[in-house]
């Protein structure tokens, strides 16, 4: 049982993230529960590795739970932001970058993979503060520190699978 706590966790968080749906968009329940979610990420991997329950499945689905996470939030953000379209262009090209990684990484590996590195890390914790910042800091300007960091990971990702690089 001790060994299957990281992937207990990681459930908890998709079925938080669908409970996320439903709650009002900046209410205390949905940033609750927001919290909730990204607290869970932070230590679901540290107890994977002090549990020494590291495994494939555990870290599909971590990135599973990550997306989810990320297109609930997404769902319940979007309609109430406005984002200016040269910032959408932006977003697109990094998406585009990211999308190449994979299938350059398919073709090389002959599988999926997902790189861990320190500036998809970095990525995604700028991309959990930013409903929070909302309230404080003009989106514009967020997102603008979100994508240039987006833009140096996606290109350090694909480096590191041209490069054959393994990074966790």
């Amino acid at each position: 049982m001790k060994k299957q706590i990281a992937n207990i966790m990681t459930s908890c968080r998709i079925l938080l993230s669908i409970t996320l749906l439903f709650c009002p968009v900046f209410s205390v329940c949905f940033y609750g529960i927001y919290l909730l979610c990204g607290f869970n990420d932070m230590v679901d991997g540290t107890i994977a590795k002090k549990t020494n329950s590291v495994s494939e499945f555990g870290a599909r689905l971590d990135t599973t739970s990550d997306f989810l996470f990320f297109a609930v939030t997404l769902i319940k953000l979007l309609p109430v932001i406005h984002i200016p379209k040269w910032i959408w262009v932006w977003i697109v090209i990094i998406a585009i970058i990211k999308i190449c990684n994979v299938i350059f990484g398919f073709v090389y590996t002959k599988k999926l993979i997902s790189l861990h590195t320190v500036m998809n890390k970095i990525t995604g914790l700028l991309l959990f503060l930013l409903p929070p910042s909302l309230q404080l800091i003009e989106i514009k300007y967020s997102l603008i520190a979100v994508c240039i960091v987006a833009t140096v990971s996606a290109i350090q990702e694909g480096y590191y699978i041209k490069t054959g690089r393994e990074v966790t």
